[in-house]
């Protein structure tokens, strides 16, 4: 047909969001979600009790998906002293 069936949305592209691919890629994406938020919750955290700006800007800001969080945390971090 030369014109477009309203009953169909989208068409394969649709399909292959709805159903094919991104429908078992969906848990990935939830668990990479929730990952992202914990790494940026705590180096925001630790940043702001050091005191430290420039780091509690850029990971405030810049989306990385996870890996300036965890440069942060293994690599920049200020070190605190125990008693």
């Amino acid at each position: 047909m030369w014109y477009k069936n309203p009953n169909e949305i989208g068409g394969p592209i649709s399909a292959w969001f709805t159903g094919g691919l991104m429908g078992g890629l969906m848990p990935l994406l939830v668990v990479l979600i929730i990952v992202d938020l914990v790494l940026r919750g705590v180096s925001l955290w630790r940043s702001a009790r050091s005191e430290q700006k420039g780091w509690f800007i850029a990971l405030l800001i810049l989306n990385t998906v996870g890996i300036l969080p965890i440069i942060y945390l293994l690599f920049f971090q200020k070190k605190s002293k125990k008693h």
